[in-house]
């Protein structure tokens, strides 16, 4: 998004909640106060990790895409004023990675968040304990009941765990019916 202006931009602002991985364990987003997602490319991940911390205010601005609670950011300000700016990635920098880095995983619980790629097609969702589900779009389209907040769900695929976070991408899921009624009987 090198191309955009960004002082044009609305700005949105938060407390930084989460970060959201990529399948290769790359930052690629965060979430703002439990409930809004932040999108930024790969490439910006290691000046975010340098100035961006969990639970600092952060500022925003970017894309809003029609159908999706997502932003997909051009700026990104740290709470100690520094500013990152999507000016494209270098490709000459930027490293060709395997398809998949992670080792076999599994997470199940309680879906909070749909999750969302920067043009706002359904990408995932985020899980209650924090780890996120990723899949291609045309999936995450067939499979949206699963991906809905509330629904209770297992998953496996291969995944990456690191300092930030937890990423899976996802083979194959299915619902937890006992959680639901688990959960209910608990309230």
């Amino acid at each position: 998004m090198h191309w955009i202006d960004p002082a044009c931009l609305p700005e949105t602002r938060g407390k930084l909640t989460q970060f959201l991985l990529n399948p290769h364990g790359e930052l690629d987003g965060f979430i703002l106060d439990h409930a809004r997602q932040v999108h930024f490319p790969p490439h910006l991940a290691k000046q975010v990790a340098k100035h961006i911390v969990i639970g600092d205010r952060v500022r925003i601005r970017g894309v809003k895409p029609r159908d999706a609670d997502i932003v997909a950011a051009v700026t990104l300000t740290s709470a100690q004023g520094k500013e990152i700016v999507d000016e494209g990635p270098q490709h000459a920098n930027h490293e060709h990675r395997a398809e998949h880095d992670g080792r076999q995983m599994d997470a199940e619980g309680k879906v909070v968040l749909s999750l969302y790629g920067p043009k706002g097609e359904l990408r995932g969702a985020l899980l209650e304990g924090g780890t996120s589900l990723r899949m291609p779009p045309h999936a995450a389209a067939e499979l949206k009941a699963y991906l809905t907040p509330g629904a209770y769900v297992k998953a496996w695929g291969p995944g990456v765990k690191n300092r930030f976070g937890s990423t899976i991408e996802v083979e194959e899921i299915a619902y937890l019916v006992d959680a639901e009624s688990l959960s209910a009987s608990d309230m």
